[in-house]
Order: C-alpha cells, then sequence, then structure tokens
C-alpha cells in the first residue's frame, strides 16, 4: 500500500483501490443495512430487533415469520439494491460527461423506462418479468436517442443534459398520455408505480434489480481503469487506448441496464443517481468517484428515506420517490447554479 492506494495482485491480474474509497465504501454499505435492519422492526407492527433476529435465525413465530420474510426483508433489500443501481450509474454517466448535472432521471433514462413499464401495465395488463422488459426496451430507446442528437465529434456535458431534458419532457409526455387513455384501476396502479416507491414490494421485486447487479456491476468494476482513460476527453483517450470506444459503449450499457431494471423494481425514484456521486465526490474531495462508494451511498440514502417515509407521517406513509425529490430537487439547484457561477461544469 502507498500513497493512499491499495494495490492487489494475483497472478497476471492486479487491480488497485483507493484507501479512503474503500473506507467510505465500506462505512456507507455498514449503515444501509443497520438502517435495513432498523426498517424490518419498525412499522404497524413493532418489534424488538431482537426478535426480528431470532425470526431470520429459524426461530420466530408465524406472525413473526410472515411481517419480517414476506414483508419488510423485500422492501428494505429492493431499497438497498436499487439505490445501489442509481448511484452506480450516476457515478459512470457523471465520470463520462465529466458533467456533475447528468444522471439516468435528468436526460431521460428513467422516463423512457417508465414509459416502457407504463405502456406493458395499461396496453397489455403485464406481469413483472413483461414490465421489467419494457422498462429495459424503454430505456434503450431512449439512451439511443439521446445519444444519436447529443454526439457531435465527442460529448459535451451540457449538450447531453439539454437533450436529455427533451427527450425525458417527450417520455413523459407519452406516459401521461397513456394513462389518460387507461381505464381507473390500471391508471391508479400505474399511478402509483410512477411515483416510485417501495410500498408492498415482495420478492419477485427483488429479482430484476438484484439480477442486474449481479451480472452488470462486475464488468463494470472492470472497466473502472479504462473509464479514468475516458474522463481524459475522447481525443487523448483515443491516443492513449485505441480500443477505449468499447470500453465506453460497455459502461454506457450498464448505465443504462442498471436504471432501468432499478426503475422496473420500484419506479423511478428520482435523483438518488444525482445525489449519491456527488456525497461522495465532495467527503473524498475527489472528482472521480469510485463505484462501490457510489453504489453504497445509493443504497443507504434510498434505505434512510424510506424509513423517514414510512415513520414520520405515521399513521399516513409517502412514496420515496417523493422524499428523494424534495431533497435532491435543492442539490439539482445548487449544481446548476455553481455551474452558471464558474462557468465550469462543477
Amino acid at each position: 500500500m502507498s500513497s493512499g492506494m491499495l494495490v492487489v495482485r494475483r497472478g497476471p491480474f492486479s487491480a488497485r483501490f483507493g484507501v479512503r474509497g474503500l473506507l467510505l465504501a465500506g462505512c456507507t454499505w455498514l449503515g444501509a443495512v443497520l438502517v435495513a435492519l432498523w426498517a424490518t422492526a419498525v412499522g404497524e407492527y413493532p418489534m424488538p430487533l431482537s426478535t426480528v433476529l431470532d425470526t431470520l435465525a429459524g426461530n420466530g413465530t408465524l406472525i413473526t415469520y410472515d411481517v419480517v420474510v414476506n414483508h419488510r426483508i423485500p422492501r428494505a433489500l429492493t431499497g438497498v439494491l436499487v439505490g445501489a443501481a442509481f448511484g452506480v450509474a450516476g457515478g459512470v454517466l457523471q465520470r463520462l460527461a465529466q458533467n456533475p448535472l447528468v444522471s439516468p432521471d435528468v436526460i431521460g433514462i428513467n422516463a423512457g423506462a417508465s414509459a416502457g413499464a407504463v405502456l406493458m401495465i395499461i396496453g397489455f395488463g403485464a406481469t413483472a418479468v413483461w414490465v421489467t422488459g419494457g422498462a429495459l426496451v424503454g430505456a434503450g430507446v431512449a439512451a439511443v436517442a439521446v445519444y444519436a442528437v447529443a454526439y457531435r465529434n465527442g460529448f459535451s456535458g451540457y449538450r447531453l443534459v439539454l437533450v436529455g431534458i427533451g427527450v425525458a419532457a417527450i417520455l413523459s409526455a407519452a406516459a401521461t398520455f397513456l394513462l389518460s387513455r387507461a381505464d381507473i384501476n390500471a391508471a391508479y396502479q400505474a399511478a402509483v408505480w410512477l411515483v416510485g416507491s417501495l410500498s408492498g414490494r415482495s420478492w419477485p421485486d427483488v429479482v430484476p434489480v438484484a439480477a442486474g447487479l449481479c451480472l452488470l456491476l462486475p464488468p463494470m468494476l472492470a472497466l473502472t481503469r479504462r473509464l479514468a482513460v475516458l474522463e481524459l476527453g475522447d481525443d487523448l483517450a483515443r491516443a492513449l487506448s485505441p480500443r477505449v470506444g468499447r470500453a465506453r459503449v460497455g459502461l454506457l450499457a450498464g448505465a443504462v441496464g442498471l436504471p432501468a431494471l432499478a426503475t422496473a423494481s420500484a419506479g423511478p425514484v428520482g435523483f438518488v443517481a444525482l445525489v449519491a456521486p456527488q456525497i461522495v465526490r465532495r467527503v473524498l474531495r475527489e472528482r472521480s468517484p469510485g463505484l462501490l462508494a457510489c453504489a453504497g451511498t445509493g443504497a443507504f440514502v434510498v434505505v434512510t428515506a424510506d424509513l423517514v417515509a414510512r415513520t414520520a407521517f405515521a399513521p399516513r406513509e409517502l412514496p420515496v420517490g417523493v422524499l428523494t425529490a424534495l431533497v435532491g430537487a435543492p442539490v439539482l439547484i445548487a449544481l446548476l447554479v455553481r455551474g452558471n457561477r464558474i462557468g465550469a461544469s462543477g
């Protein structure tokens, strides 16, 4: 270990990790797990944490098993995984575009996933599997549209944001049109989902985002070194590594797929992808946040926001997307003001 870096070598393979980034990742992931565990103990049927642990160890009653295993654990686990997926996607997109304003919800990827999922819910009365497929297709269409319009001999962060906002507006209008044409029950189901909520999440909702993280996160971590080269700009990146374009495509595919799967599981939980990398950047005082730290921070933000949304206004319950929007919108405004003041991307 030297200069704050930890080098791991196994045969022909080696990897470098920032020690401070690893510590932050460990702290945020530990915090997310503890908050998730706490969340399983509070609610309309409160129980001591020891009872939760006994139930998880197989020593609970039928009632505590049903409450903890069938209801609260899937909700908390969905929150952790959804937050991690949004955090990683936001970290990758902000580093690729070199702009702190770029995140899946700002540039239309979440809107595309939402439009695709709403089409499956309202148009076909689809099950969870088809809703996930619709979200993936919608996110992919949005990403291709933004990429095709915004790319002009390279990426400009602000051009990407402006094009993304336009594409997001079009797709949001399409989702609203579908809602206006639906019957009242389907419209209500889709409208609640569009806010971004963890209420009623069950084990089938855990599967898409868990599978996405297992499949997409390892290759994205492996491409982190290429991500550092891409941050130097297109011309210099191509000069240093002729095959860097493949790394960009791989990272973009992951940054589109993860929020699409997260949106399919919990709806478009807004601003998490925007805020999580910014928290990491400011805590570490580094311009390039590590993906593990972004994932842990996103997981901690979502599971904490959901716990507050459940308990702060009891007996009423707010969707978690409302609370993250209340916190994230001022952050977005602050970033816009700061970028305008210094005339740079922040």
